[in-house]
């Protein structure tokens, strides 16, 4: 590889991973943006989740469509087209959805909204199944953890930008002398600047000299699988017509959205159970940890979600501090921050550093990830005087990082124990003790993406690729599970539903247990498994 070519390759790297910031700036601007909705548009817990339910059901669809396109004609439709053009159309096609915001807000169509962010998550979807091999590609094979880890960092730092700016936005900053008159068009500039950013993106990529990166592994086709993933789409309709079911038929819509979720726990139950006299027309689906990684997958991303999207609600109570949808912006910020916090100290690992040295950037960098946070939002005006006592959590999460000594089932295991804690401890106190306890879901959230995928794919051999893309579609529980938890707010009271999170935590647990004795019984160390490369 000349100079020049590198020199290409490491600008074609920095742009990359500017869509990583994308994926995490929008998904976490959305915990203020639900809120503000839910107050514009007069909306009920469960309405206002459905911006959750549209914009990770993108991400679904989107999955969905790659999946039964390429089993249709026997092609990996992104690998014909390549990585490179399958980044320019997802950027295109987001932009399509920024664009489409504008007119959206204008026709005062909460409906037409979500439409919008719809659009935009399936150019996140594809965007998302290109961008990480392309990303491994730029490079030398054995240093693609570095630069996954680096993508991974901004994506982060996307999540923690998000609410600041589009608070800033809406609100203005806490610290003007004059209120702001908040108007929902407020936002466009926003979507402008994104829909403009999109562009100039898929530009540099169309008119850059990039390496024609695709995969050379052989489409391993499968019938069986399909059966209980448009069982999943049937749930997911279900979510989405939750509300004119209900009016139609005069039955509450909670049975409408539970129904959904048992029916998609039915498929996969269905996946694990089935008696395979014809293993290989089940594909990746015939391995018991894939089945159960699949769930793990949906309820990670679920809870990872739903605790943040009904946070805003849940601090408007006057036992939670009764703030304003203007004041919400410093624990959303804090919240998504956490998850820069956890994969920050797991990223450590994956350089080749001394053992005292790693120790060391062990415990320093989460401290550094937290002072980047109080320092963004006091550049807004915010006070961050009261979030210094956050240290605590950080300090309990490092300790456990050291427990969990890399290996992916014990991590999660404690992991998934210490979110289950924490969740409880917010369900049963008020005010600081359980914001704190809630926004700390993100700590435990942070470094489990890379646990579950890895034990999920153990042993798949030639259908990795395929349990991979299974694993991605489960981003859906993302979209399931927030509006499940805002029925339920919107039956049982906002702060008794975050029982749902601790159910996530509780699956979280029991799959840890649940894989190592799969895995035992096929004759795989859990021990040697190697965390991937977070999302």
């Amino acid at each position: 590889m000349s100079k020049e070519t590198t020199k290409n390759y490491g600008t074609a790297l920095y742009t990359i991973i500017t869509v990583f910031f994308f994926w995490g700036f929008v998904a976490a601007s959305n915990g203020i943006f639900i809120p503000f909705c839910k107050t514009h548009f007069k909306l009920t817990q469960f309405e206002s989740q459905l911006i959750d339910f549209t914009f990770y059901g993108g991400y679904f669809i989107g999955s969905l469509i790659l999946y039964f396109a390429s089993q249709a004609t026997k092609v990996d439709i992104l690998n014909k087209i390549g990585y490179k053009k399958g980044i320019i159309v997802g950027l295109i096609i987001s932009a399509a959805g920024a664009l489409l915001m504008i007119p959206a807000v204008h026709s005062g169509s909460f409906l037409f909204i979500l439409f919008a962010f719809f659009v935009i998550a399936l150019g996140f979807s594809l965007q998302q199944t290109a961008a990480n091999p392309f990303v491994v590609a730029l490079g030398e094979p054995e240093s693609g953890a570095h630069r996954l880890n680096l993508a991974g960092g901004i994506n982060n730092f996307g999540g923690l930008m998000g609410p600041v700016i589009v608070s800033v936005v809406l609100f203005g900053t806490a610290n003007d002398a004059v209120a702001k008159v908040v108007e929902i068009s407020s936002i466009n500039n926003l979507y402008y600047i994104l829909a403009g950013l999109f562009v100039a993106v898929a530009i540099f990529f169309a008119v850059s000299k990039l390496p024609d990166v695709t995969s050379t592994e052989k489409i391993e086709a499968s019938s069986k699988p399909t059966g209980p993933l448009v069982v999943m789409i049937i749930g997911f309709l279900m979510v989405a017509a939750a509300g004119p079911l209900a009016n139609l038929t005069g039955i509450s819509g909670s049975i409408f959205v539970y129904s959904s979720f048992a029916i998609i726990l039915g498929a996969l139950l269905y996946g694990y159970l089935a008696k395979k006299e014809n293993s290989a027309s089940w594909g990746a689906m015939q391995y018991p940890q894939l089945v159960l990684g699949m769930l793990a997958i949906f309820m990670y991303v679920g809870t990872e979600v739903t605790i943040q999207s009904n946070l805003g609600a849940l601090l408007k109570l006057p036992d939670f501090g009764g703030l304003a949808d203007a004041e919400i912006k410093p624990y959303i910020s804090l919240y998504w921050g956490s998850m820069m916090i956890g994969r920050w100290a797991g990223a450590v690992s994956a350089f080749n550093l001394t053992k005292m040295t790693k120790n060391v950037l062990t415990v320093i960098v989460p401290f550094v990830a937290f002072g980047i946070i109080l320092i963004v939002n006091h550049a807004t005006g915010t006070d961050v005087g009261n979030l210094y006592v956050y240290a605590v959590c950080i300090a309990i999460m490092v300790v456990a990082v050291f427990i969990g000594q890399e290996k992916p089932a014990k991590t999660l295991a404690i992991f998934g124990t210490l979110g289950a804690v924490a969740i409880t401890i917010g369900l049963f106190t008020t005010g600081h003790v359980a914001i704190f306890a809630f926004v700390s879901g993100g700590l435990c959230c942070s470094i489990m993406w890379p646990s579950i995928f890895s034990l999920a794919i153990t042993g798949l051999g030639k259908y990795t690729a395929q349990g991979s893309s299974f694993l991605i579609m489960m981003i859906l529980g993302g979209s399931i599970i927030p509006p499940i938890q805002g029925e339920l707010a919107d039956s049982a009271g906002i702060h008794n539903s975050y029982i749902i999170p601790v159910i996530g935590f509780a699956y979280l647990i029991f799959f840890a247990w649940k894989v190592s004795g799969e895995l035992k019984k096929q004759g795989i160390d859990v021990e040697s498994i190697a965390a991937e490369g977070g999302h």
